[in-house]
């Protein structure tokens, strides 16, 4: 659907409302996702980043659950964020003053509504939930602050009881009303009849605390907006309770390039964002999480990388640089000619006609062989493919090897490197390993060679099978490469894969390409 189809919509069948608040929770919310715990300074570099973002509103944690929550809410205080900076309590007077002790000018207020929290968690009539969110409410407007009240789990409270509840705190001077739906079982219909109902009931400004157990916390805040709610609880990267809360990213991107609605946040500093909370949380994303994966605005297929070297919008729905990410081609067994040509010429890598064809048919190979192909991968096979017209560096003259029980492994290996040949012999926990210490040693003053990665195969079957060995190995200056042999040893299949791959890493780091 076209941005101005959806314009139309906009118009004529929602309700939006004309200022929307993005509420983030990721120091709060966020940080209750399993096995997170953040240190203040660590706080501080999300709390600046989100007002650097432009979020309106950051929720920086619960005070009253610890002396240094207090202490982070005080610091991140006094650091003079443009951000609304918010603090969560429950609805008791010393959870309100540990709020008032950080030097927060918010409260975010809660108490369970539904029969689950009523008879099992808190065991209070409706009667005295009532009472005690009045109370909390009052105390808290008493001390100047502003206050958010959440029905929690309202998502099944009795619809009466919700109601009842939400009058009775506007009428104490609630300043926002919120509802969560805490383990996340909304729909999208559900959702729109549910916000519909309190906007046509409230006039108070509503807020929506949505979890993703389903995979539908974005969607339904969505709903919730187009319904008229006024106010987005989000985390970055969906962090939260169980699967996560509603994704920053993603509800910004989608209301700034699906509805047009642009929130003035500056999303070119989305990455980074998502980075950094990625970094700092140790909860690593997904290849494929929307707007801030590694494979986001990643490309492969020959027909797609066609079509966006000629016109990016014709496979990705935003710009990379809309968020800060970039795009990348990536090279494997789905990759076309075009998708090529252009890789090597970012590399400033020119081959002739015969020469690219091997190349490409080598690309092809890797790929259907299951690996994936790195763009080191690509100029050490372009490199040597430019370069096959010379001797490689590194010739094997000899090989001499010594096995048993209760001998060390013995591995004598001769080499000619650069024209002159030498000759050392190395033990190891078996042959093969045996001769690679002999191949270190004896270029230690060419290259520092590391391993990366050795996979050995057998192509046929019987005693006599066909030995396939592919390696990755770097330098200290971090290029990579690979090398591959077959040969019915398995020792030999090993030595020359290795030599394969160390001869493309002494060309690129002779070469003038990088």
């Amino acid at each position: 659907m076209t941005i101005s189809k959806m314009e139309i919509l906009k118009k004529e069948n929602m309700n939006i409302s004309d200022k929307i608040y993005i509420f983030d929770t990721t120091l709060r919310d966020g940080e209750q996702t399993p096995g997170v715990a953040l240190t203040v300074d660590e706080k501080i570099q999300i709390a600046r980043k989100l007002n650097n973002l432009g979020v309106d509103k950051i929720e920086v944690g619960f005070p009253a659950s610890s002396q240094g929550e207090i202490e982070s809410a005080r610091k991140i205080r006094d650091m003079g964020l443009d951000s609304t900076l918010v603090g969560l309590a429950r609805s008791l007077p010393s959870d309100i003053d540990a709020v008032l002790d950080a030097g927060l000018e918010y409260v975010h207020t809660f108490i369970g509504t539904s029969p689950l929290h009523r008879d099992y968690k808190l065991k209070m009539s409706k009667e005295k939930i009532i009472e005690t969110a009045v109370n909390s409410v009052e105390y808290a407007k008493d001390h100047g602050l502003t206050v958010e009240f959440s029905a929690e789990d309202g998502t099944r409270t009795e619809r009466d009881f919700l109601f009842e509840t939400f009058n009775a705190v506007v009428d104490a001077g609630a300043d926002f009303l919120d509802v969560p739906d805490t383990v996340g079982i909304l729909t999208p219909n559900f959702t729109q009849e549910l916000i519909t109902d309190i906007k046509s009931n409230f006039d108070t400004p509503i807020s929506v605390h949505f979890h993703n157990d389903f995979g539908l916390a974005t969607a339904n805040t969505l709903t919730a907006i187009e319904c008229g709610a006024n106010q987005a609880h989000v985390t970055v990267n969906g962090l939260g309770e169980r699967t996560g809360n509603c994704s920053l990213e993603e509800l910004v991107m989608t209301l700034k390039s699906a509805y047009g609605i642009d929130l003035g946040l500056d999303t070119t500093r989305l990455y980074s964002l998502s980075n950094l909370v990625g970094r700092l949380t140790g909860v690593k994303m997904p290849v494929n999480k929307p707007i801030v994966g590694d494979n986001a605005f990643a490309h492969e297929s020959g027909i797609h990388v066609h079509g966006i070297l000629n016109n990016a919008s014709t496979y990705e729905p935003i710009s990379p640089e809309m968020v800060g990410h970039s795009r990348r081609i990536v090279l494997g067994k789905h990759t076309g000619a075009n998708a090529l040509k252009s890789k090597l010429k970012d590399y400033h890598i020119d081959l002739n006609e015969e020469q690219f064809c091997k190349v490409f048919d080598e690309i092809k190979a890797l790929g259907d062989s299951g690996k994936c192909v790195t763009d080191d991968d690509l100029v050490a096979i372009a490199i040597t493919e430019l370069s096959s017209a010379r001797e490689t560096p590194i010739v094997l003259k000899g090989l001499g090897l010594s096995s048993g029980n209760g001998v060390s492994p013995t591995a004598t290996v001769r080499l000619e490197v650069e024209g002159v040949e030498k000759e050392t012999a190395s033990i190891g926990v078996g042959p093969v390993d045996a001769a690679l210490n002999a191949i270190r040693d004896l270029l230690k003053d060419d290259i520092d060679m590391e391993l990366e990665e050795y996979n050995l195969e057998a192509i046929t079957g019987g005693t006599d099978a066909l030995a396939e060995v592919f390696v990755v190995t770097s330098d200290s200056q971090g290029n990579k490469s690979t090398g591959r042999s077959t040969n019915q040893d398995i020792v030999m299949a090993s030595i020359l894969a290795v030599l394969d791959s160390i001869n493309k890493l002494l060309l690129i780091k002779n070469s003038n390409f990088s």
